[in-house]
């Protein structure tokens, strides 16, 4: 019988997984060339080439395909007996990795991250900045954080901080050049900044009128892809801006700049935390699911 590596076996699945060297590597914590050499091993171990590889893509040739179909269940087992040994510990140790939208970071996880750490040194947490929806299982994250709509049935998802709410603004100077709009209908004049989707869709904006709802796709000359940079020009006075209320509240309590069509305005879902249901969390996981559930989101931390 040919002596393997169970970590060897793993790393050629987690290239699958991947979609190639770079990603794989990345996710395990290693140079590309390491995890190469580790195929490359198994390869020569086994006798037979089990990735088709070229400049642009990574494949399975049919041994590897073979390889891990098989592969995948006996992994999955393995990785089930090492996480309920992992919930015998006193405490929770290993890393979380979470992929979010950059205003679910700045609001909701940064100030739950930081205190969990704090109560649970032996943790490391990681946290990537993401708004396109991505499948999670398969880019190693532990967790994600979306609107509910976007995710996937077979997710289990907890509401993550309060409800959200967007808020048109924009600085006093550019409403004292062009004035203030009266109804969203009227944003259609105005020089609006508009944020992209990493999809390549723009963001629309939506309003309530009693019980009719109201979208407008907003014109103007410049065009963002992230929320700070939308408060950077609405702050330049370079048009009006379409943000959640956490990112102008400062600003507009220091005069910097002025809520528009606030009667307007619609209370929206919570962000959702998710975490796949097919696969047991980690005990780190869970005592960070547990923690969420006791934060108190007004005074930002732990009841």
């Amino acid at each position: 019988m040919i002596p393997l590596r169970l970590d060897s076996l793993d790393a050629f699945a987690a290239v699958i997984r991947c979609g190639g060297f770079r990603a794989a590597a990345r996710e395990r914590g290693v140079s590309s060339s390491a995890l190469s050499q580790t195929v490359a091993s198994l390869e020569a171990s086994l006798g037979i080439r089990l990735l088709n590889r070229t400049t642009r893509s990574v494949s399975p040739t049919e041994a590897g395909q073979r390889l891990l179909e098989r592969l995948g269940p006996a992994l999955g087992d393995i990785q089930l007996a090492v996480v309920e040994i992992d919930a015998l510990r006193d405490s929770p140790t290993g890393t979380l990795r979470i992929n979010a939208p950059a205003p679910a970071v700045d609001h909701c996880l940064c100030p739950l991250v930081f205190d969990f750490m704090e109560r649970h040194p032996e943790v490391k947490v990681e946290i990537v900045s993401d708004a396109a929806v991505i499948d999670i299982v398969a880019q190693g994250f532990d967790a994600g954080v979306r609107f509910g709509k976007q995710l996937a049935q077979d997710m289990i998802a907890l509401p993550l901080g309060p409800a959200l709410r967007y808020a048109i603004v924009a600085s006093p100077s550019y409403v004292d050049r062009h004035g203030a709009p009266r109804t969203p209908q009227a944003l259609v004049g105005h020089d609006c900044i508009r944020r992209r989707f990493p999809g390549g869709s723009l963001v629309s904006w939506r309003f309530v009128d009693g019980e009719e709802e109201i979208e407008v796709t907003p014109t103007g000359r410049l065009t963002v892809s992230a929320a700070q940079n939308e408060l950077q020009a609405a702050l330049a006075g370079r048009g009006i801006a379409h943000i959640f209320d956490d990112y102008a509240r400062p600003f507009l309590e220091d005069g910097r700049l002025i809520e528009l069509l606030s009667d307007y305005s619609p209370v929206l879902p919570h962000w959702f935390l998710y975490y796949p249901s097919r696969r047991l969390p980690s005990a780190a996981m869970r005592a960070l699911l547990d923690h969420m559930k006791r934060f108190d989101w007004q005074g930002q931390k732990t009841e």
